[in-house]
């Protein structure tokens, strides 16, 4: 498969706006470190009178005005304090790709994601000048579009690429009405940066992200029948009805463990980080439709047992994730809300900085179906994905996606290369884990 650029451009907001102040970032944007992350949205599109020069030129123009209201997207981060220059505008790109998109659905190599994308996904960037985001809109011979996004995390969390989507989509098909005003003061108002540098809390958070390695990325389904039986084995007293995201991370983390026991030859202590959106959880000041990175990670670690059961890491999960409640959203605001943060990096840095027996980290994150219903007036995508080969400097990661139709879930499984080659070749992995390429009917709708 080749993929072509056929145009480049660079789009700015529909009206000047250099008279508009700096935006404040918060406190979680500047922890964030400088790295994209790609998301994709497919789009069959069999409508016979589609007019592709038309889709074209006002894909750009709508994205222009959508820019205008969510300006800071437009804007150059500066000394990881704020948001200038928002005439500075945003990458777009147009290519071309020489295979249709059923043809694609059918290739193994999820490496070939990565050439949708402007940006190589979760690489170690340099925060200079860096645009907040990019588009590559990738028309396949059929006739598809593949909307390849690079976000640069900096400054948006997938809420806030939600709404910005959301909005575009709403002006591109003339539904004003559902575009989404977004709130940007709220989260340096309840969240305040420092004004100084933190430089000792971002190494330690350069640490946690980035460690060199070979890695290899996988994508694996759990359909509907795998989640059901995961819930039935992992059900029990601290979590009786277990969530979909709780069997399926804690299911691939427990199988990413042994692993990496295997190869060190001794259980060590491991950590599943999860991403933990505070929107749901703050009641006040509400952060709906607020921007940013207002999320932090929630760490479950392990304590060493061989043979520790997918019930007791649910358990486990649960417990320690709903210590993210009110009371906790409470202390981490203003001023003082430093000091969980800075604790909880500072435990880690100390457990990272061991000379042996340093722990494993496995981030996750679940994307749920947050841009499975984005509709340009195509319908909605047929397939949402997410990267291919990360950087090679990065961390262990599990990106989960909700399956379009049905109650399954896509996993996106990032590991080093030893470790990705035993869980490759783990039977009891394998019978709950499937190759959504050769699963049965999952390309059929193309």
């Amino acid at each position: 498969m080749e993929v072509t650029i056929i145009s480049r451009e660079t789009i700015k907001p529909s009206v000047p706006l250099h008279h508009l102040k700096p935006y404040k970032i918060c406190l979680f944007d500047q922890l964030t470190p400088v790295t994209y992350v790609s998301v994709l949205l497919f789009y069959p599109i069999k409508d016979p009178t589609f007019n592709l020069p038309k889709t074209l030129t006002h894909l750009k123009k709508s994205l222009s005005e959508t820019l205008t209201i969510y300006y800071p997207y437009s804007g150059i981060t500066k000394n990881n304090l704020y948001i200038d220059e928002f005439d500075s505008g945003i990458p777009y790109l147009e290519a071309q790709v020489n295979c249709t998109m059923s043809e694609f659905s059918k290739l193994k190599e999820i490496e070939l994601l990565n050439k949708f994308v402007l940006f190589h996904p979760f690489s170690k960037e340099k925060e200079t000048l860096s645009p907040q985001i990019a588009f590559q809109v990738n028309i396949f011979a059929c006739g598809g579009i593949a909307l390849g996004t690079s976000i640069c995390h900096k400054k948006s969390d997938g809420a806030s690429f939600r709404i910005f989507l959301q909005s575009w989509a709403a002006i591109f098909s003339g539904s004003y009405e559902k575009v989404i005003q977004p709130n940007f003061f709220h989260p340096a108002s309840v969240f305040p940066p420092l004004t100084d540098k933190p430089e000792n809390l971002l190494n330690v958070v350069d640490l946690l992200w980035f460690k060199e390695s070979n890695y290899v990325t996988r994508r694996f389904l759990f359909n509907a029948e795998a989640v059901s039986a995961l819930k039935a084995i992992a059900k029990g007293d601290r979590a009786p009805a277990p969530t979909k995201n709780e069997v399926v991370s804690c299911f691939i983390w427990k199988h990413a463990m042994a692993a990496s026991w295997i190869i060190s030859g001794t259980p060590r202590t491991s950590i599943a980080a999860h991403a933990v959106n505070f929107r749901q959880r703050m009641k006040s000041p509400s952060l709906e439709n607020c921007t940013g990175n207002l999320f932090w990670w929630g760490a479950v670690a392990t304590d060493r047992k061989k043979d520790i059961k997918l019930q007791e890491l649910v358990g486990l999960t649960r417990e320690i994730l709903s210590g993210f409640d009110e009371e906790l959203m409470e202390m981490m605001k203003g001023e003082e809300g430093l000091e969980p943060v800075s604790e909880f990096l500072n435990q880690l840095g100390n457990m990272m900085s061991l000379e042996s027996e340093k722990p494993d980290i496995y981030a996750f994150t679940n994307w749920k179906s947050f841009v499975n219903d984005i509709d340009f007036g195509w319908g909605k995508p047929f397939w949402v994905g997410a990267h291919g080969k990360v950087g090679a400097e990065f961390r262990n990661l599990i990106v989960l996606v909700d399956v379009q139709e049905g109650k399954g879930v896509e996993a996106f499984v990032t590991l080093e290369d030893k470790q990705m080659a035993l869980l490759d070749k783990d039977p009891n992995f394998l019978t709950f884990a499937s190759d959504p390429v050769t699963a049965a009917g999952y390309t059929s709708r193309l």
